[in-house]
């Protein structure tokens, strides 16, 4: 071998975010000039640099090059002990490549963030918003979880209660607020809370959220039972008051007869009329039953003119998708909208606007179809109890109609929506309640993309634009 190598250190340390040098000293020992070219190798590699990158030496000679290690502060910087090493290649001797190898020790960093899904939930018995919470350290992380609210008006449900996350992934917790009283009649309360991410020696994290607590019964509906509970009430005092007074005759005569010491009239007295028996009453004839109408009455040509027509089928996304590939090859995607107090819009397609703009309507469900994308999938985000997310998501195949949110009413309005397609990419641009159109966005083949208004700000969907 023509060459000696030295690392000066052989280990060293560095923080992420930081950066620390290390001296590579190289000697020809051989009888030529050479010319030595370094590459870094190994898990580090991406983050060393060596400077220069070649040395020509002259036999006998000695020469350095300096390594800079910067580990970046996220979670590739894994961190302990990490192997390096530098692999120097002759030019005059190819083949006799050297590697040095050393070790660099990363210190570990937490950096822990959370986020609540979505920040305020509605409902009557309880709320189920989600807590998201990332690792962004390289260290791995336990932690304890925790809901509090001024006043304790709240119970906590959360699964899991304990957490553990590996460096650069993250966990979503499902969280169940339940209020201890129940609103029965009146308006909705908010009812602030935070739940809390707790981590042996350090300061918890705490994340605010808000549950609006409707009440069980409007307040029209209470005020229209205590108004006809006063009126029954009223009713029976006056009954009570103003009873009529019912005499019976025939006990009249009883008590008459009882105290009389007369005997009773002889039938052939004079003067004493008897009184015949009333005449029963005189029977009516029976009416003749009404003639029913004839098979024929009203049916023009005597084909049954009565029936009912058969109501049209709904048209649906998959209906206008299934006719628009049948016209036109490619890609295409169909959808509509369930506005609030007005219901299903009809369905429209490829990048037309669906929903209402600046009418303060909000949607509440979409119906989505697409045709040459290999099916679509997707889910819906509330501002409500229930966040559509887990074992709610939507998938359909090309040609058949998704649902995204819900028609019913106790369900609120959607916030935003997630959707993606299983081959190509596809755009949305969403219009806001209070901030309009929020912008085109378009996927990486294959990965979802989420369109509406952001988390914290929770605001209604109202309008919509796909195109695939």
């Amino acid at each position: 071998m023509s060459l000696w190598t030295s690392l000066e250190p052989a280990s060293a340390t560095v923080d992420p975010g930081a950066s620390t040098r290390v001296r590579l000293r190289v000697r020809n020992t051989g009888d030529v000039v050479d010319e030595y070219r370094f590459e870094p190798v190994g898990s580090v590699a991406p983050w060393t640099t060596v400077e220069p990158p070649t040395l020509r030496l002259f036999p006998g000679t000695t020469g350095t090059v300096e390594l800079t290690f910067a580990p970046p502060r996220t979670p590739d910087a894994t961190a302990g002990p990490n192997p390096y090493a530098v692999r120097i290649t002759p030019t005059e001797h190819p083949d006799a490549v050297t590697v040095p190898e050393g070790n660099l020790t990363v210190t570990p960093f937490t950096e822990v963030r959370a986020e609540l899904v979505p920040p305020t939930v509605k409902g009557r018995f309880r709320g189920r918003p989600r807590l998201a919470i990332d690792n962004l350290g390289n260290t791995r992380v336990t932690a304890s979880l925790s809901g509090t609210d001024t006043g304790d008006r709240l119970s906590y449900d959360l699964q899991p209660g304990n957490v553990q996350i590996e460096p650069g992934r993250a966990v979503f917790v499902d969280a169940t607020l339940r209020p201890r009283q129940i609103i029965w009649f009146g308006s909705k309360e908010e009812q602030p809370y935070a739940l809390a991410v707790r981590r042996s020696g350090a300061q918890a994290l705490e994340i605010d959220g808000t549950f609006v607590q409707r009440g069980f019964l409007p307040r029209w509906l209470a005020t229209a039972l205590s108004l006809s509970l006063a009126l029954a009430i009223a009713f029976v005092m006056i009954w009570l008051a103003y009873k009529p007074q019912v005499r019976s005759l025939a006990a009249e005569k009883l008590e008459q007869a009882g105290v009389s010491t007369l005997p009773p009239p002889s039938p052939s007295a004079p003067g004493n009329v008897r009184s015949s028996p009333p005449p029963p009453p005189e029977e009516k004839p029976a009416e003749e039953p009404a003639a029913s109408p004839s098979p024929q009455a009203g049916g023009g040509d005597g084909e049954g003119g009565g029936g009912e027509e058969e109501k049209p089928k709904e048209r649906t996304a998959a209906t206008a998708v299934q006719e628009l590939a049948a016209r036109s090859d490619g890609r295409h995607i169909c959808y509509r909208a369930y506005v609030a107090d007005r219901g299903w819009q009809d369905p429209v397609c490829d990048g037309a606007e669906a929903g209402t703009v600046g009418k303060d309507l909000p949607v509440k469900a979409l119906n989505i179809a697409v045709a040459g994308t290999k099916g679509t999938a997707g889910n819906g985000a509330h501002v409500v109890e229930e966040w559509l997310t887990g074992d709610k998501w939507s998938s359909a195949a090309d040609g058949i109609d998704m649902y995204i949110g819900s028609t019913k009413e106790a369900v609120s309005s959607l916030q935003g929506f997630t959707i993606k397609v299983t081959d190509g990419s596809v755009c949305q641009n969403a219009y806001v309640a209070n901030k309009g159109w929020m912008g085109l966005g378009c996927t990486k083949p294959g990965d979802w993309m989420y369109g509406g208004s952001p988390m914290e700000e929770a605001q209604n969907l109202e309008a919509i634009r796909l195109t695939v």
